[in-house]
C-alpha cells in the first residue's frame, strides 16, 4: 500500500516535470521553424498578418479597460503614501516607474494570455480535434511552421506594441489623478519623472512584454496541439493554459526583475 501511494504521490511531478520539457522542446521547434521558413523562403507573411490583426482587435479595448482603473489606484496609493513620508515631489516619478517597470508588462501578458492565448489554444485544440493538424502533416505540410510560428512572431509584436499603450494611458491616468484630484503641480511632477526614469526603464518593460508573449504562445500552443477527448477536452485545454500562463508570468517577471537589479542595480525591477 505504502508503495502505491509513493508511485501515485509521484505522478504529479512526473507529469509537471513531462509538461515543462515538452513546452521546452516545442519552442525550441519554434526557434528552428521560423529559422527554416525564412532560409527555405516559405515564411507564412499573411497568416502573421492575420493573426496579428485579430490579437489587436480583441487586446486593445480589455488592456485599456483595465489600465485606466488601475492607473486611478495606483495615483491615489503612490499619492497618500508620499504625503506620509513627505516625498510629494517624487510622486510623479514613483507612479511612473512602476508603470514601466511592472504594470505595463504585466496588464499587458494577462490580456494576452487570457484573451489571445485563450484563443489560439482554442484554434489548435479545435483543429487537433478534427483531425486537421494530422492530414496537415500527412500532405508534408510543416504544422510548426504553418500554424504555431505566425501566432508566437503576432503576439510578441502585438505585446510590444500593447505594452507601449497600456504605458502611455495609465500614465496619463496617473498624471491626471495626481494633478486634478490630489492638486499636485503637473511642472514638478514630470521633473521627478525625468529625474529619476532612465532608458533602462524602457528596454525592461519592452523585454518583459516580448518575453511574456513568447510565453503565453507557446504554452497555449502545446496546450492546444495535444487537446484530446472532444470539447470538453479543448475547453479543459484553453483553462489549463491561462491558468499556467498566469503562474508562468509573474514567474518569469519576478525573475528578469531580479537580473536586471543585479545587472542594472538600483529599485528592483
Amino acid at each position: 500500500m505504502s508503495t502505491i501511494s509513493a508511485r501515485a504521490s509521484g505522478r504529479p511531478g512526473t507529469a509537471l516535470v513531462a509538461q515543462v520539457l515538452a513546452v521546452l522542446r516545442l519552442g525550441e521547434q519554434v526557434v528552428s521553424g521560423l529559422v527554416r521558413s525564412v532560409v527555405h523562403r516559405r515564411f507564412p507573411l499573411e497568416e502573421v498578418l492575420l493573426q496579428t490583426w485579430y490579437a489587436i482587435r480583441v487586446c486593445t479595448l480589455p488592456a485599456l479597460a483595465v489600465s485606466v482603473p488601475f492607473g486611478i489606484i495606483l495615483a491615489l496609493q503612490v499619492g497618500v503614501l508620499a504625503q506620509e513620508v513627505g516625498a510629494v515631489a517624487f510622486t510623479g516619478a514613483g507612479n511612473t516607474l512602476a508603470v514601466v517597470r511592472q504594470a505595463a508588462p504585466i496588464i499587458t501578458a494577462l490580456m494576452l494570455a487570457g484573451v489571445a492565448g485563450s484563443a489560439i489554444c482554442a484554434d489548435l485544440g479545435a483543429r487537433r480535434i478534427r483531425e486537421e493538424l494530422d492530414a496537415l502533416e500527412v500532405m508534408g505540410i510543416p504544422v510548426i511552421e504553418r500554424l504555431v510560428v505566425p501566432r508566437v512572431l503576432a503576439i510578441v509584436f502585438v505585446a510590444v506594441l500593447l505594452n507601449g499603450v497600456v504605458m502611455f494611458f495609465t500614465i496619463m491616468t496617473t498624471l491626471l489623478v495626481s494633478v486634478v484630484v490630489q492638486d499636485l503641480p503637473p511642472g514638478s511632477y514630470l521633473a521627478s519623472v525625468t529625474t529619476l526614469a532612465q532608458p533602462s526603464d524602457l528596454y525592461l518593460s519592452l523585454t518583459k512584454a516580448a518575453v511574456f508573449a513568447v510565453l503565453c504562445a507557446v504554452v497555449a500552443s502545446h496546450k492546444g496541439m495535444t487537446a484530446s477527448r472532444g470539447p470538453t477536452g479543448v475547453g479543459d485545454a484553453v483553462t489549463s493554459a491561462v491558468v499556467i500562463n498566469f503562474v508562468l508570468l509573474f514567474a518569469a517577471n519576478f525573475v528578469i526583475s531580479q537580473v536586471h537589479t543585479s545587472l542594472v542595480g538600483g529599485p528592483l525591477g
